[in-house]
């Protein structure tokens, strides 16, 4: 089937873990008021991107639908686990070659560090890079660029030609919080306003977008059978964001003991997603970044818009 060219499709993911309760809870009303989300030369498609982990309120039922999307997971025919079938079925129906293609996918989420709500997106690709620069400016928003890591890769929107995370919090997981829905509508909508004024060639972007460009991540210390000698110390919880130096604390264990930062970086350091309770079994403490200002060229707007009128 041919995408219709006088809309853009875009696939609006909620529930990509099935533990991340406010976007589905939103999904639910939309389903029953659709007409919040329709704009002017878009076609909004929203869904469950992981039903069954949600039915079971858990991140996922095998492995991580937001780690699924490689290449060489999708290919591998003997690889039957349920969110790989996902996967698969997501993109047969809405991927770049599906029976209903979607050009860009906001996929939602929820965290639960003390870093507030932001943007991600992965890579340099210049229409994600449009639609953050836009939304940075309306929303106010930092915007984490998560560039290659052999222990993150597969993420959702790295499989269509364009593609943003809208993270939300802080709030824990499973738990509806007025305020984070409220703070996840105002997102999604002002990024439905933003593909809107692309499309119609209306799209005003600032001279530069402001990142923290993802550098690496920290594991949390363990012993030969795998269980925590320390935790982040109470320093690293008062925010993300924000530099941590040489010296700085960094992990406490349960005698007291502080074991302190070194950076191997020249340039200054900042953290991202600490104590993030969904890292844990990935063994991540943290993120560390880069604070980068990357001048907005003449060419994010029009790719942009080429993507969205098809």
């Amino acid at each position: 089937m041919v995408a219709n060219s006088s809309v853009a499709k875009v696939l609006l993911v909620a529930g990509t873990h099935g533990n991340e309760r406010n976007a589905p809870w939103l999904h639910s009303y939309w389903q029953q008021h659709p007409g919040e989300l329709q704009k002017q030369g878009l076609e909004v498609v929203s869904l469950i991107g992981n039903p069954a982990a949600y039915l079971q309120n858990k991140r996922y039922v095998n492995r991580d639908l937001n780690r699924s999307f490689s290449s060489n997971l999708l290919d591998d025919p003997e690889n039957q686990e349920l969110e790989l079938l996902r996967a698969r079925e997501l993109l047969a129906m809405h991927g770049p070659k599906g029976s209903a293609p979607a050009q860009v996918v906001i996929d939602v989420h929820s965290t639960t560090a003390a870093m507030g709500s932001c943007l991600v997106i992965y890579g340099d690709r210049e229409a994600d890079l449009a639609i953050a620069a836009a939304c940075q400016g309306a929303l106010g928003l930092p915007v984490y660029l998560h560039g290659f890591d052999a222990k993150q890769n597969g993420f959702m929107i790295q499989a269509w030609p364009c593609g943003v995370v809208l993270e939300v919090g802080p709030v824990p997981q499973g738990v509806i919080c007025p305020k984070i829905c409220k703070q996840t509508r105002i997102g999604i909508n002002t990024l439905l306003d933003v593909l809107t004024s692309a499309r119609a060639g209306k799209l005003n972007l600032p001279k530069f977008l402001n990142v923290h460009r993802h550098l690496c991540s920290l594991e949390i210390p363990k012993d030969v059978g795998g269980n925590p000698l320390a935790c982040l110390h109470p320093d690293r919880l008062k925010g993300d964001w924000q530099e941590i130096k040489t010296g700085d604390p960094l992990f406490l264990d349960a005698a007291g003991k502080v074991e302190y930062f070194k950076s191997s970086q020249t340039e200054p350091v900042y953290t991202v997603f600490s104590n993030e309770a969904a890292y844990q079994e990935k063994n991540i403490a943290l993120s560390l970044t880069c604070r980068e200002k990357i001048r907005v060229t003449e060419n994010w707007a029009p790719a942009l818009r080429a993507l969205l009128q098809g």
